[in-house]
């Protein structure tokens, strides 16, 4: 059989196959709700086939917002949405996540779709934090407050009651987002993060905010469960954030008990050449899964099923995340499983069982 198709656990979860769901952001929430659109996107994907289904970037703060259409985990009663697209995911035989996240410089921003630029302040947006005032541009060119001490602080706290919401709303598998240019990452990367303090400057303390976060989180998330980090491994562009940093940060936290790294790049510059094609992304998984002895995910272009069967098969990554490919197909884990030839091939939802 194929080794994609072969179940993973992490802790006490078992995935019933190597293929997740990668977080996609809908902007499609009300208050910081999941509504039935999340329901219906996650649950499909759970029906299938995933093995994995994370929910998308959820704001730990309404201020870590990317747009006002995102989903948050910063108020008690967003619990029960989140709940009820858990319980559909398990039904399904899939292990529901979720990603916790604070955009920092790039919130306050309209949805995709809108054009993606800064939302004034005085009107639909709000103020925007970061660890320095350093704008990022291209549409997201207002300046940000530079967080205090007491600020990060908060910011830190905000990301543990988050992480507790998600654990009463029943998630299994909880990934903290340091990549893509949002608040994380931000400190990670030299070309956002120019404090002086205990936060910036060199590598050690440019990791702090998000060891310090990881711990913070890692000692109130069951040990039993996953915590899981996504980092964006380099910036693409001379003088950021580098693949060998993320290799040294992915060794520390492991030691802050961290169980996989979820590896892709860029997004802390808008002028980043980014050599985009078809797994482009899996090195980074392969060198972190090697050097640091921790367990990793790829992303990035991975779209075809032999192509992700050997990302497993070669041992470069432990999981495969699809994002645009599970838009395309909620269903290509069944298909994947047909072209491979796995026997037996997994049993669709009895509805379903026609059509396979």
């Amino acid at each position: 059989m194929s080794q994609l198709f072969a179940p993973f656990t992490l802790k006490s979860v078992t995935l019933r196959n190597r293929i997740g769901v990668s977080p996609m952001c809908m902007y499609s929430a009300r208050d910081g709700l999941m509504t039935d659109w999340h329901l219906v996107h996650l649950g499909a994907r759970a029906v299938g086939g995933a093995g994995l289904v994370l929910a998308e970037a959820t704001a730990v703060a309404p201020e870590g917002r990317i747009t006002p259409g995102d989903a948050g985990l910063w108020n008690d009663g967003q619990i029960d949405p989140l709940a009820r697209i858990c319980r559909f995911v398990v039904a399904q035989g899939a292990v529901p996540g979720v990603q916790l996240g604070h955009a920092g410089r790039k919130a306050s921003a309209a949805r995709p779709w809108e054009g993606g630029a800064h939302l004034a302040s005085d009107g639909e947006g709000w103020d925007i934090v970061a660890p320095s005032a350093v704008a990022f541009g291209h549409g997201l060119d207002r300046v940000p407050q530079a967080l205090t001490l007491e600020e990060i602080a908060r910011v830190q706290s905000d990301f543990v009651t988050a992480a507790m919401r998600a654990l009463a709303a029943g998630v299994e598998w909880l990934e903290l987002h340091a990549a893509h240019g949002y608040l994380g990452h931000q400190f990670l990367s030299p070309l956002s993060n120019r404090r002086t303090d205990e936060y910036g400057g060199d590598f050690e303390r440019r990791i702090r905010f998000v060891v310090e976060t990881t711990r913070r989180v890692r000692a109130i998330w069951p040990e039993r469960l996953p915590l899981t980090v996504r980092l964006s491994c380099t910036d693409w562009v001379e003088g950021g954030w580098t693949i060998d940093e993320s290799v040294e940060l992915a060794r520390r936290l492991k030691t802050e008990g961290v169980d996989l790294i979820d590896c892709s790049s860029g997004g802390a510059s808008p002028t980043a050449k980014i050599p985009v094609g078809p797994g482009y992304q899996v090195p980074f998984a392969a060198r972190i899964r090697r050097e640091a002895g921790l367990a990793t995910a790829a992303v990035g272009l991975i779209t075809e099923p032999a192509q992700a069967a050997d990302i497993i098969q070669q041992e470069q990554a432990d999981l495969v995340l699809l994002a645009r490919e599970f838009l395309r197909d909620p269903n290509w884990p069944l298909r994947a499983a047909r072209e491979l030839g796995v026997m037996p091939p997994p049993r669709p939802p009895a509805p379903y069982l026609r059509a396979w």
